[in-house]
């Protein structure tokens, strides 16, 4: 049976180990400070990249640990898997809560509690996919921006001492609706930088994460379906467990009002294309590349063999980068605080009014029926100067 971590190390990140142990090992004794005997609360810790952080942070044995997802069956996972795993002290107080982080059960658990150390916050949609029409741009604004708020707000009545939401690669310079409310959510969670310690990271792709393409390959592959792929699309890949010590370290050891990323090279880029093809060339196929979807779904269907029908082609739906970057020309960077860490410093902190002048924007539009996705995006490019949206007309649920 293919070992995907070990696949992720031969072939994606090409690092036998993580490349943050280093930072990890030489700030091990400020990270123990600092989270054992600490109460911590993760929302979004079913997904891989909140699950990764919880696993990061166990070792250093926090006091109580509370986990809130919409996932049910994921929290289910989450806790038959540490409590699997030998090298985790699952702290006595460890409560797992299948809740909406944006709903008044969520504020009464939070309230009973009175706060907690740390908040770390990972729920998010992370997909471009998630922009297909007004009702989705609704929905995902709403989890990335609209909602967090609401949390940001109770944390001035019970401040924590380190508070972290996750952003992505995809909010500098945006070019989709995704990565531009990712931007909003940092300039957002900025303006509370001075009441309560405040970081982010934004990080690269975390190789095979819940609901990305390749995991997508893997579920293809069981069902001997076909596989198909951007390949002109280049991404950075991280692994989960780097994923997780990203944000351990931006969240515990990070300044307040920075933005934390890896320090990649670009050679260390990938196609997906490229990882498909040895994905399935370490699972003993060979390559069968037809010249579209639906060749490649008739070659499937006809039940093969070793060779595996594949369809790789440009990208032409709205908001796919074709490059990653994780910080603008316009942003000073710090790239000798640690090895493995860049900073983002000295960022220039929206005024709160700024920011409620465009939330009250959003929420008069989607209270208006005759709002359209173009309104959003308008209103979006207004408080954002660099975001570059362009509708195609063509979304991702149009592709395997």
């Amino acid at each position: 049976m293919l070992s995907i971590n070990n696949f992720i190390s031969k072939f994606v990140t090409k690092r036998l180990e993580s490349m943050f142990l280093d930072d990890i090992e030489n700030n091990k004794t400020i990270l123990s400070e600092r989270i054992k005997d600490k109460s911590v609360l993760v929302i979004g810790g079913a997904g891989t990249i909140g699950s990764s952080f919880i696993s990061a942070l166990l070792p250093f044995e926090p006091k109580s640990l509370v986990v809130v997802d919409i996932n049910e069956n994921g929290l289910t996972e989450l806790t038959r898997d540490i409590r699997s795993t030998e090298k985790f002290n699952v702290p006595e107080d460890y409560v797992t809560y299948p809740m909406d982080y944006a709903q008044p059960v969520f504020f009464k658990m939070f309230k009973k509690r009175r706060g907690f150390d740390i908040v770390a916050n990972f729920s998010a949609h992370k997909h471009v996919r998630s922009e297909k029409d007004l009702f989705s741009v609704e929905a995902l604004m709403k989890n990335n921006v609209l909602n967090a708020k609401k949390l940001l707000d109770i944390l001035v009545e019970y401040p924590p001492k380190h508070f972290f939401c996750v952003s992505t690669d995809k909010a500098a310079n945006p070019v989709n609706i995704m990565g531009g409310s990712k931007k909003i959510m940092e300039d957002l969670i900025m303006t509370y930088s001075s009441i309560y310690p405040v970081t982010t990271a934004r990080f690269a792709n975390v190789a095979f994460s819940n609901g990305s393409l390749p995991q997508g390959f893997l579920e293809r592959i069981s069902k001997h379906q076909p596989i198909s792929a951007p390949n002109d699309v280049t991404r950075y890949f991280v692994s989960p467990e780097e994923s997780g010590q990203i944000c351990l370290l931006a969240c515990v050891l990070g300044n307040t009002g920075e933005i934390y990323f890896p320090k990649l090279k670009e050679e260390q880029v990938m196609t997906f294309s490229n990882m498909a093809v040895k994905l399935l060339e370490e699972n003993g196929y060979e390559i069968d590349y037809c010249s579209s979807d639906a060749e490649a779904i008739k070659k499937a269907a006809e039940k093969f063999d070793k060779k595996y029908p594949v369809h790789f082609s440009g990208s032409n739906t709205t908001g796919e980068k074709p490059y990653e970057e994780f910080y603008t020309e316009d942003e000073k960077v710090s790239l000798d605080r640690y090895k493995a860490l860049g900073v983002v410093t000295d960022l220039n902190i929206r005024k709160m009014s700024e920011v409620n002048e465009l939330f009250h924007s959003l929420k008069s539009a989607f209270d208006n029926e005759k709002t359209t996705k173009e309104d959003i995006v308008n209103i979006m490019k207004g408080f954002l100067m660099n975001f570059d949206h362009k509708e195609l007309g063509k979304s991702l649920d149009s592709k395997m």
